[in-house]
């Protein structure tokens, strides 16, 4: 690989504002010879050096490598493609992508695969702001001390769309991991994503609840929170945190319009908490969730690889749950995230539950589920109507129809 001069290194690594899609584009179609820069710059000149560089917005994607000889590129593991030269030792290749889902992709040079990365978004155009959409508001970061946990202080903020009327009591949904959405755009958008649909009527007024892990000392509680089976958390969430909610904002107080979200192991702590108290929480959205035995102690206390036997022999609960995995995700001493999420996906199934599973080729990572954020919260919240405080959830037809999950294919 070529590298580039040490000074146009620092150039790049100095640059106060990074380059947006369209700039770089422009520069691409116009053969400037400032594109390699304003590449690099945009994608960052580490990533761009090693391989790993690409410039997007939405479903449109710019690749550019360094290279002596032709290279081509491999886009979710398709026939490689030719790319183009666009400078000395630089090739380019553009590419319009499927959106609300992330891509993979590597170069091919002289035969030998080098640099490329998985789990690259492709945000849909709910991701990105739109002209007369009216922002909502993020809290400061509060700091709570648990009862329930004792001495266990969680930071947590609260975000309230622009059409909230404190004389209509709103839903509310709980974020674990809450942290990553405080940021406005990267890496997850979603406080977009709820002014989009807001404003367009996609979803209802949603107070949300955006809630870290707790520590104890300088003793990290994540996975003793999340990973555990049992009620803990959601009386956590339900007896400590929404009463502060409730001090502050109208909202609703039934399972019907409460919802749980979280990734990983905060996509079981979600799906626990409704399946623990499907009367306070009965929305779920579980993404690349650990539902594998991080937490389980035989004989002692379940951890989350009991859960898709336990849908199968328990009585059915009146809940609505949004799966979303990948054939890339985990595979360790606590289990198999993909096959566990599958069994989930056919349990729920089977037992007429109303469930969707989004499958994708990424590995153990947010971005899948930041980048179809709209698609969950449509389907999450479809039929809601704030006259009710309850409803049977009862399967799509269309899902109904369709057959148990099952691998037909092998990665090796």
């Amino acid at each position: 690989m070529i590298r580039a001069s040490l000074l146009f290194l620092c150039a790049i690594a100095m640059a106060a504002d990074k380059p947006a899609y369209q700039e770089v584009r422009k520069a691409l179609d116009s053969k400037s010879p400032q594109f390699t820069e304003l590449f690099a710059s945009a994608a960052g000149a580490d990533a761009y050096q090693k391989g790993q560089g690409v410039v997007s917005e939405g479903g449109n994607f710019i690749f550019a490598v360094e290279a002596s000889s032709p290279p081509q590129i491999v886009i979710d593991e398709n026939e490689p493609k030719p790319m183009k030269q666009a400078g000395s030792n630089v090739w380019v290749h553009t590419d319009v992508l499927q959106t609300s889902r992330t891509h993979n992709f590597s170069y091919l040079v002289d035969g030998k695969t080098f640099g490329g990365r998985t789990d690259v978004p492709a945000f849909g155009p709910y991701s990105y702001d739109k002209p007369g959409v009216p922002k909502g508001k993020l809290s400061e970061k509060m700091v709570h001390t648990s009862k329930i946990y004792p001495d266990m202080k969680s930071d947590w903020w609260i975000w309230v769309p622009a059409q909230y009327d404190p004389a209509k009591p709103a839903a509310v949904m709980v974020w674990q991991d809450g942290e990553v959405l405080v940021n406005r755009e990267l890496p997850s958008r979603a406080q977009v994503v709820f002014e989009n649909l807001t404003h367009e009527g996609k979803i209802p007024v949603i107070i949300h609840v955006l809630i870290s892990p707790g520590t104890i000392g300088t003793r990290r509680m994540r996975s003793i929170e999340y990973d555990t089976v049992d009620d803990t958390y959601p009386r956590f969430i339900r007896d400590e945190i929404l009463p502060l909610v409730a001090e502050k904002y109208n909202i609703r107080k039934d399972g019907y319009s409460r919802a749980m979200a979280g990734d990983s192991s905060g996509g079981i702590c979600a799906f626990n908490a409704a399946w623990q108290m499907p009367g306070e929480f009965s929305r779920v959205l579980s993404r690349i969730g650990s539902f594998t035995s991080i937490q389980w102690h035989p004989g002692k206390i379940d951890g989350g690889n009991v859960y898709p036997f336990k849908i199968r022999k328990e009585p059915k609960r009146n809940i609505r749950v949004w799966l979303q995995d990948g054939n890339g995700d985990l595979e360790n001493e606590h289990g198999s995230w993909p096959l566990q999420n599958i069994q989930m996906a056919n349990s729920l199934k089977m037992k007429g539950y109303d469930y969707h599973l989004s499958w994708g080729n990424g590995t153990h990572n947010r971005n899948g589920g930041h980048s179809e954020l709209a698609e969950e919260m449509i389907w999450l919240w479809r039929d809601y109507d704030p006259a009710k405080t309850d409803a049977s959830y009862t399967p799509d037809p269309a899902e109904g129809a369709k057959p148990m999950w099952r691998v037909k294919s092998l990665s090796r």
